[in-house]
């Protein structure tokens, strides 16, 4: 029987499925798209363009949960104070020090200003991002921050091999790319330090691929489209290139 963790090592256990929130994350163009195009999403129940992505988060609650099973006299301070209350700096943000089972981490929140927000609940936004962000520096959640798998599975220990007939080699799925296919342009994206994120988001934003669970998924990345941006890699860089900078100033 694995001993239950404790203390620190608590915050670097994985949440449950049911603690997991899925946060709409759209391109300004969705973001601001008629209400008429809006529909109820199955995933995080709320309305907005259909074709939306959505992120993985711990929500305020959760994390306050696993804070006080950690340690039930854990803190956190503002870094600075005006007037006696937090000091949010002038962007709207604010540093605050977490002190868990007697160990200090930094973190920093901030939240979008919205004139639709309740009177105070931005400010309360703000603390729940920068508690999630000192948080993750503890290792809390930390899997949800990273983008792609954090740590490499274990190799298993194979069982002793069977002689066998020789098979035919396994053909790809009408329309979809071959694996020594998928895993060049995977090698390409690593090579250029391309956030692999946000080039699934582009090939998405452009039709190319399509979403699964929520996200997009390389896997709906057809055959010869695939071929295309494989040997047109130097043009499909700078064409991604354009549209992260338009991405950028839409903000």
């Amino acid at each position: 029987m694995t001993e239950k963790a404790k203390g620190l090592e608590l915050l670097r256990e994985p949440f449950l499925e049911n603690q997991v929130g899925h946060l709409p994350k759209g391109t300004k163009a969705q973001n601001e798209c008629p209400a008429a195009e809006k529909v109820n999403c199955k995933i995080c129940g709320g309305w907005h363009h259909p074709k939306i992505i959505h992120l993985d988060y711990i929500g305020h609650a959760a994390l306050t949960d696993r804070l006080l099973d950690t340690d039930p006299l854990w803190t956190w301070e503002p870094m600075a104070l005006k007037d006696g209350l937090p000091a949010f700096d002038a962007s709207g943000g604010l540093w605050i020090r977490l002190t868990v089972c007697g160990h200090t981490r930094i973190g920093y929140g901030h939240a979008a200003v919205s004139q639709y927000k309740d009177i105070g609940s931005r400010e309360k936004e703000v603390i729940g991002d920068a508690l999630r962000n000192a948080a993750m520096r503890f290792g809390a959640a930390l899997e949800l921050w990273h983008k792609g798998e954090l740590h490499a599975p274990e190799p298993e220990e194979a069982p002793p091999k069977k002689e066998a007939a020789p098979k035919e080699a396994k053909k790809p799925e009408p329309g979809h790319p071959s694996e020594p296919l998928r895993k060049l342009i995977e090698v390409m994206i690593s090579k250029e330090k391309i956030n692999r994120e946000l080039f699934k988001e582009w090939l998405f934003s452009v039709g190319w691929i399509e979403l699964k669970d929520g996200k997009p998924s390389m896997s709906t990345l057809t055959e010869a489209r695939a071929k295309t941006i494989a040997d047109k890699w130097d043009s499909a860089l700078e064409t991604f290139a354009k549209w992260l900078s338009k991405e950028d100033q839409n903000g």
